[in-house]
């Protein structure tokens, strides 16, 4: 028997299955869209997390305009049209909280030791839970509008310059989103979250002339007013929504919005990868 005979048949096959898979594009925005999906199910399925974003607005309307409409205007219809837009910024703003409070309460359940043994970018996670609030900032946005319409506000710019204001508030809290979770990466409980949050955001929000024109406000307070990004805010989108100008509020915003991705998105990044 020659030696030929008994040498072993030498395989031709290919690749095992798994590494004959085509990796799909842009895995980055799949993941995340997938995680978005979560966070939208999530938020389906537990509707009374949506009370800060349906009830809050309409009660701080009800509230300042009914209460101090007379005393800071003169009358409660020109207060409104002065207060909503406000009143939308400060409820946008607040509604920021909640994401933070919500991944670090998954962290604490292991939701995200899952996460990290699954083959996808350390940061589609984050980016699937701040995408998933979408959905809340715009329910705001519909039920501040609808709450102040019922109560007599009346839009005196265009419908497209309205849904313009609408879609900054919504953007301007996307990206302010990224401090709540940057915060949620680095405290130890929910609670602790909330704490925090509250005391970053009360100043922005009473600091502003969300309730009252920035000239009525002490000299020396007045210059944190004018560079506070809530108040470039609530100027954008009551020039959009009365139709006044708007001066170069849209821009200062635009440039707020970027500076805090800029830098609270590398830190809840660096955050997320130490604390998981």
């Amino acid at each position: 028997m020659s030696t030929a005979t008994l040498e072993a048949p030498r395989t031709t096959s290919g690749p095992a299955p798994a590494q004959q898979r085509t990796r799909k594009p842009f895995p980055l925005v799949r993941h995340s869209a997938a995680l978005t999906k979560r966070s939208l199910i999530k938020t389906w399925r537990t509707p009374e997390a949506l009370i800060d974003v349906t009830l809050q607005p309409v009660i701080f309307l009800a509230i300042f305009t009914y209460i101090f409409g007379g005393a800071v205007s003169g009358d409660t219809h020109s207060y409104l049209q002065f207060l909503l837009p406000g009143v939308l910024g400060q409820t946008i703003a607040l509604g920021a909280i909640a994401i933070g409070v919500n991944l670090n309460t998954d962290m604490e359940k292991g939701i995200f030791d899952r996460f990290k043994s699954l083959p996808i970018p350390r940061i589609a996670p984050l980016m699937g839970a701040v995408l998933g609030d979408v959905v809340r900032y715009v329910i705001v946005a519909v039920v501040t509008l609808a709450a102040g319409y019922a109560m007599g506000f009346r839009i005196g710019g265009s419908v497209l310059a309205t849904v313009a204001g609408c879609l900054l508030a919504v953007l301007f809290a996307l990206c302010l989103s990224w401090v709540s979770v940057w915060v949620g990466m680095l405290v130890r409980t929910s609670g602790a979250v909330q704490g925090v949050m509250f005391l970053l955001i009360m100043p922005l929000t009473f600091g502003s002339n969300v309730f009252v024109q920035t000239q009525t406000l002490p000299s020396w307070m007045q210059g944190f007013v004018n560079v506070n990004p809530l108040t470039h805010l609530v100027d954008s989108m009551r020039g959009l929504f009365l139709g006044t100008p708007v001066g170069n509020h849209v821009w200062w915003t635009l440039a707020w919005c970027v500076g805090l991705v800029a830098v609270f998105m590398p830190l809840a990044l660096r955050a997320y990868r130490r604390k998981v």
